[in-house]
């Protein structure tokens, strides 16, 4: 099975990159990924999304406007649901009262909380 491209939360950026193309980083290429392949589970940028689709025909693919439909990596999954303050720890829990997410040390320290 394939693996999804890295983003630069896995290079140890700050900001989110979105997802690289597939076949531009077997190249050793950062181009950003502008189509998704279901059957294949990859990435495309404009240029390789050209040679999959006449390659591919038969193959479903979604371009940015159908991003609802791309998956989310584990890596970017992962970093969305860390504490900030906490760095190990995940987001468990719900402050109704400040209405964010938070994990349960800064719920039992700064926060009315809920299980979520």
């Amino acid at each position: 099975m394939a693996t999804f491209s890295q983003s630069t939360i896995e290079k140890g950026s700050d900001i989110i990159q979105d997802f690289l193309c597939s076949s531009c980083e077997d190249k050793k290429l950062d181009k950003m990924a502008d189509f998704y392949c279901e059957s294949c589970v990859k990435f495309y940028c404009v240029n390789c999304i050209n040679l999959h689709s006449q390659l591919f025909t038969k193959h479903d693919t979604f371009g940015r406007e159908h991003m609802k439909k791309w998956p989310v990596t584990k890596k970017v999954e992962d970093f969305l649901l860390k504490c900030n303050v906490h760095k190990d720890e995940n987001l468990k829990m719900f402050c109704d009262e400040h209405s964010e997410l938070c994990c349960t040390n800064c719920a039992f320290l700064n926060h009315r909380y809920s299980l979520t």
